[in-house]
């Protein structure tokens, strides 16, 4: 059951869904692999520069998509600490130590694991990685993700920070066939216009994020993009009644689609169009993300998908937590990701901000 959260704590829970993105060693094509080499010296988004003696045997994640990208790329075997909440209920916690009370970071439990590396995305208080720094801890803070691109590189950023480079190549290796399938199925396919709709305030992605690289990737053009929208930020209704859409898409963590009410007079509501993806999926920028471009194809472009939906299903998963999620078709972490917050923050402050 869906739970409503205050505004605050809906804003931390949703940019936790950020993963890393390359601030080391970084990869400037889908081409790109990594090779695993000890001592690592690397730069996060602090600016702080660490050495890596060694690969770590004990890493604590912070946040939700930092505990997400390790189980993708099998370095699980490392993780002694990660969030037990909602955000991670389809990550196996077992013997591991829960490091947040709900949504909390619980730095005296990180401090007393004693970790080789903590893994703290973006959003975590600078506050905490100080303090747990001024421990004596390695903190690598991340930086966000802004395309398929930086989702790529983040998972072969953290395959070197855990040392798990095979893991990692091998899931972005999986990423870019799934997402090369879906490229040639949609190549003389018409692209219907749509609009993603985040909160009945017109909350809405902008061409600047990974949210809307990935409903494009889906086939359909982004509404947004005419508007000039490059981050997350309000779009009028007014003007999507005049454009006219022939989808909605929305992240699937509400009871009700979060469509205003003008809105309701497009060409999308009318025909029933109106398309809920897995709000984990497409809110955080892992490799789960392909899943929700897979069923954008799906439903937007039922006979593309129908012709390569065999090529899809064959591409071998990138790893154990990959193949539960595809084998149940289901999800079990409600939609806590940026779209979330997004919402919270425009209807707290009318606008939606972040740290570039």
């Amino acid at each position: 059951m869906r739970r409503s959260l205050p505004v605050f704590l809906a804003v931390l829970i949703a940019l936790s869904a950020f993963a890393p993105a390359v601030t080391g060693q970084s990869t400037d094509s889908p081409d790109s692999s990594v090779e695993c080499e000890f001592p690592l010296e690397v730069t996060d988004a602090t600016g702080e520069t660490m050495t890596l003696e060694d690969a770590p045997g004990s890493v604590v994640a912070l946040q939700p998509s930092d505990a997400q990208t390790v189980f993708e790329i099998g370095a699980e075997d490392r993780l002694v600490g990660m969030p037990d909440n909602p955000a991670t209920s389809d990550l196996e916690l077992g013997d591991r130590t829960a490091v947040t009370d709900g949504y909390e970071i619980l730095s005296e439990r990180v401090v007393d694991l004693d970790p080789d590396l903590v893994l703290a995305a973006n959003v975590t208080d600078e506050e905490i990685v100080e303090q747990l720094r001024n421990a004596g801890l390695t903190v690598y803070q991340f930086d966000d993700a802004r395309s398929l691109d930086d989702v790529r590189d983040n998972v072969l950023t953290t395959g070197e920070l855990t040392g798990e480079c095979d893991g990692a190549n091998a899931t972005v290796d999986w990423m870019d066939e799934q997402l090369e399938i879906i490229d040639g199925a949609l190549e003389d396919e018409e692209r219907p216009l749509a609009y993603y709709a985040m909160g009945e305030d017109g909350a809405t992605v902008g061409t600047e994020t990974f949210i809307h690289e990935a409903i494009t990737t889906g086939g359909v053009d982004n509404i947004a993009d005419d508007a000039g929208i490059a981050w997350y930020g309000q779009i009028n209704a007014e003007t999507v009644v005049d454009e006219d859409p022939e989808w909605i898409i929305y992240p699937d963590n509400r009871e009700e689609p979060p469509i205003p009410d003008q809105v309701k007079a497009t060409a999308a509501y009318r025909n029933g169009n109106v398309l809920a993806v897995n709000a984990n999926h497409i809110s955080q920028p892992t490799p789960q993300v392909v899943y929700a471009i897979v069923d954008i194809v799906e439903t937007v472009h039922p006979k593309a998908y129908e012709q390569v939906s065999d090529e899809l299903e064959a591409s071998p998963e990138s790893s154990d937590a990959t193949d539960t999620d595809a084998a149940s078709g289901e999800s079990a972490i409600p939609g806590f990701g940026v779209p979330v917050a997004v919402v919270a923050l425009l209807a707290a402050i009318g606008v939606a901000t972040r740290r570039r």
